[in-house]
């Protein structure tokens, strides 16, 4: 059987609009039956028109028959196209015998407007209310006609703030667009394709705005942090069969009107009078006389630049799981899951009647809702009804983080029905599935992804519930490769790191957080705990980690190429604050909420300058720079001599003597063998004395379990991750959990709730064991030296009590999986299957490892450290060997 093609991807999307890389990259997936099938060449066809692609004209590229496995990352290489530009193209591969597929499916994107001169239209908003602290939404509207014979229309829009497009009363526009960026810097555009929403004659676009970040609270760094009103940007083409053309732009002569939504912020909530609504204000009849002239903004000096990111919607809608009246008469609902988005609510009642709708993660021991960890943050709205039958609503510009639900106000008894939670976050497809035979580990894998699903939501935030949110660099690099297996994060990170470099300073220190929003000026904060720098280490460090695991995960070459002079930059900062290569200090937040250890900040500033540098000079070798390879690499080896001289004591002991210091120089290579020996033995024997329990904080955690099973201690990395006791990630479980808490103490049993100033149930950092999960325990790793999947590592580490794991991931190249079962009688067995076009590395863990059944393209390469290894193609095979009967990854590396 030949091989076939089962999609078409362009910059890692299906189907983009409005993009600005002038050279996309195009990929496909391939399916064959055939084991060991590879692609040996492929032609691809790019044409401006779908007629034009059926006569396969590829007037814009053809490729012509290219000799070459690759499938992922193809760089157009055809004529400059112009801002608007439809593209048009398919693509058929032949395989490893020569044989020609059938054309893939048409696949398509269009470019957005590549010139600001492509910009006609203006920003529009509506002019400021004397009095008040939150405004109104401003409702704008433009009714217009359309001649017969459109061939396109397409829809440019985005906003200074967030906005709502509706065109003839249908909502196009997902939530939150156009997304957080530093507007300072840049605002994102979306493209929209109208051409099935317009009809010949009367036609109206609408569109609600707000505050958004721009102009609302951002965190706890206030209100207008870039600007103190939203404004509104639109331009329309219309291109018609005859060859002619025409714009519709925001301008003077659009209408604005404030309407039912009285404020809307993403941190201090909704209201929303219902009594206020404009009937069917988006469409073509609606009078507007009444309405006024829009306030139109001089110009805007930042760039206007396609959206990378996937955007936000609504993934799920979840339903209360009980409720109940309290005994104020309010009715609270469970909706059984930690999550973030908003409610919908329904209701009947009397003209002017008032809902008051509150979320909350926990409930105080009394049953009511605990809202003390919010700080300034005010998750309610309030829905007055218009009194005319069944009312719905929904708030438009503002989310929350919550599990439970209290309604107050609420006219007669509302029923399970009457709430929904909907659940809303960035919408990266699902990459990762993991199962496994104990419960536990299963329910710590939900409250993993649901920790991200309620965290990355434009940028990767910290918490949705309290006064924060905000894009936390340190958090988002030790959980990248996680959050990568978990879903398809390629487009999410790409757009981040580009919030990274933007707010790179001119030292080349990278800032905490991205967007920065002000967080390096915020003198009330930093002054406060005398945190001055914006560079600390672990968190400046993402503007290398995350490029690079975009790399590994994703064969992503363009992200390093497009931002090493940023990585560059970050290093060489980095070398010239240090005192002989080591850095005294520059690591405010050390082991941020490690518990009951305290790790030097000299020691994790200098492990981390180490790791960027060594990451550097990987990435200058994937680069073909090979004088900067051979400078970063040698730089690496001194730093590495200095942290040994200068943390290291001849007796192994490590300075700070926490389980952090021990984790980051095992895994950053900064130990000679001899001390690496001790090192592991002194974190094993720190574990043991805290009765097998854990004291890392965000930046060891990571790395914890890694290390120990990279150092022959399999055995411990189990019992830790299987712990049930406090501190550990089982505890949380035990007691009600759904997500990842911010802290192993944000609640226990002698000492209730911790802190209110800081204590988020819905933080993912702590919840980046998931890359050891798929990466270990189900054997599923990245190769560097063939990236993106190309090919394959499984090597299974069975252990613990587990008698089963399953794992898939989808990969570039489509879906690996590596499933392992062990018997009563000790026998292991392992199914792989890889996808066409890639290999696998296969380790096979204990005594005469074998294959089951035919060995075509299956090739032995014999032991290494307790296991066989196999280079097996495309396929699915199944491994069979025996297993010792106990802690079968004991000692074993």
């Amino acid at each position: 059987m030949t091989l076939s093609i089962a999609s078409c991807t362009t910059e890692y999307a299906d189907r983009p609009l409005g993009l600005d890389v002038r050279k996309p990259r195009l990929g496909w997936k391939l399916v064959s039956g055939e084991r060991g099938a590879v692609q040996s060449a492929y032609r691809v066809v790019v044409a401006s028109s779908r007629e034009a692609l059926d006569r396969d004209e590829g007037d814009l590229w053809d490729s012509g028959i290219v000799a070459s496995r690759q499938s992922v990352n193809v760089v157009y290489e055809g004529i400059a196209l112009a801002s608007g530009q439809e593209c048009h193209w398919k693509v058929c591969v032949r395989d490893g015998k020569g044989r020609a597929s059938d054309w893939s499916e048409p696949a398509l994107w269009t470019m957005g407007l590549l010139e600001r001169g492509d910009w006609k239209a203006k920003w529009i908003g509506r002019k400021k209310e004397a009095g008040l602290e939150f405004q109104p939404c401003p409702y704008v509207r433009k009714a217009f006609k359309v001649r017969s014979g459109l061939r396109r229309a397409t829809a440019y829009a985005t906003a200074l703030g967030l906005y709502d497009l509706r065109v003839n009363g249908e909502r196009v526009s997902p939530p939150f667009a156009p997304g957080w960026t530093d507007y300072n810097v840049r605002v994102q555009t979306q493209a929209y394709d109208l051409t099935g929403l317009l009809q010949e004659g009367g036609n109206a676009l609408g569109a609600v705005v707000g505050d958004g970040w721009y102009a609302g609270t951002v965190g706890f760094l206030g209100r207008h942090v870039y600007g103190e009103r939203p404004f509104f940007l639109l331009q329309l083409h219309l291109e018609y069969e005859d060859g002619s053309f025409e714009r519709v732009c925001t301008d003077e002569s659009w209408r604005t009107a404030k309407g039912p939504i009285v404020y809307s912020d993403m941190i201090k909530g909704e209201a929303y009078d219902a009594r206020l609504e404009w009937e069917d204000w988006a469409l073509p009849g609606f009078d507007d006389l009444a309405w006024e002239t829009p306030d139109v903004r001089p110009g805007y000096n930042g760039l206007l630049t396609g959206t990378p990111e996937p955007p936000i919607r609504v993934t799920e809608t979840l339903r209360p799981v009980s409720v109940r009246r309290t005994d104020s008469g309010t009715y609270i609902f469970d909706m059984g899951q930690n999550m973030v988005g908003w409610t919908r609510l329904r209701a009947r009642g009397p003209r002017g009647a008032k809902v008051t709708v509150s979320h909350a993660e926990m409930l105080r021991p009394d049953g009511s809702l605990y809202l003390d960890n919010l700080r300034e943050a005010v998750q309610q709205e309030h829905y007055t009804l218009r009194g005319e039958g069944e009312e719905t609503y929904e708030p438009s510009f503002t989310f929350h983080g919550f599990r439970y639900v209290e309604v107050i106000g609420y006219p007669g008894e509302p029923g399970p029905d009457d709430i929904a939670g909907q659940v809303v976050h960035s919408d990266m497809p699902v990459s990762g599935k993991l199962e496994t035979s104990n419960p536990m580990i299963d329910k710590l894998y939900a409250n993993i992804t649901w920790g991200q699903r309620g965290n990355f939501l434009s940028v990767p935030t910290d918490c949705p519930q309290r006064d924060e949110r905000l894009g936390w660099t340190g958090d988002a690099q030790i959980f990248a490769r996680t959050a990568s297996y978990n879903m398809d994060a390629s487009r999410f990170f790409n757009k981040y790191v580009i919030d990274m470099i933007d707010c790179q300073q001119p030292s080349g220190a990278f800032t905490d957080v991205a967007p920065d929003a002000g967080w390096i000026r915020h003198k009330n904060w930093n002054t406060r705990l005398n945190w001055y720098a914006p560079d600390n280490s672990g968190w400046g460090d993402a503007g290398v980690i995350i490029p690079w695991t975009l790399y590994l995960m994703y064969g992503d070459v363009r992200v390093l190429e497009s931002n090493y002079g940023a990585m560059v930059r970050w290093v060489e900062y980095l070398r010239s604050t240090t005192d002989g290569l080591v850095r005294p200090g520059y690591a405010n937040y050390a082991d941020w909420l490690s518990i009951g250890a305290d790790t030097p900040n000299e020691v994790l500033a200098t492990a981390y300058f180490a790791y960027g540098t060594k990451l550097l000079a990987s990435i200058a070798g994937v680069l073909g720079k090979r004088e900067d390879e051979a400078v970063y690499g040698e730089l690496f080896g001194r730093i590495a001599e200095a942290f040994r001289s200068a943390f290291v004591g001849e007796d192994g002991r490590i300075f700070g003597d926490t389980q952090t210091v021990y984790v980051l120089a095992l895994q950053f290579g900064l130990l000679t063998e001899e001390q690496r020996a001790a090192a592991v033995g002194r974190l094993v024997a720190d574990i043991e004395s805290r009765g097998n329990r854990l004291s890392t904080g965000f930046l060891g955690v990571g790395y914890l379990l890694p290390s120990l099973t990279d150092n022959g201690r399999l055995d411990v990395a189990y019992r830790l991750l299987l712990q049930e006791e406090f501190p550990s990630w089982m505890y949380s479980i035990k007691h009600g959990a759904t997500t990842i808490w911010e802290r192993w103490d944000g609640w226990t049993e002698n000492g209730g709730f911790q802190t209110p100033s800081m204590n988020s149930f819905n933080h993912y950092s702590l919840g980046s064991v998931g890359e050891w999960m798929y990466r270990y325990m189900a054997g599923i790793e990245a190769d560097p030296s063939a990236p993106g999947f190309e090919r394959a590592v499984i090597r299974p580490r069975p252990g613990g009590d587990l008698k089963r794991v399953a794992a898939e991931y989808e990969t570039p190249y489509g879906t690996v999986a590596s499933a392992w079962s062990v018997g009563a009688d000790g026998s292991f067995r392992l199914q792989v299957s890889v996808p066409a076009n890639a290999s696998a590395v296969v380790h096979v863990p204990g005594a005469n490892p074998r294959l089951s059944g035919a060995a075509d393209g299956v090739e032995a390469f014999g032991v290494e450290a307790g296991a066989a290894r196999f280079l097996i193609g495309s396929g699915d095979y199944v491994f069979e060997s025996a297993v010792d009967g106990g802690d079968y990854g004991a000692g074993s590396a």
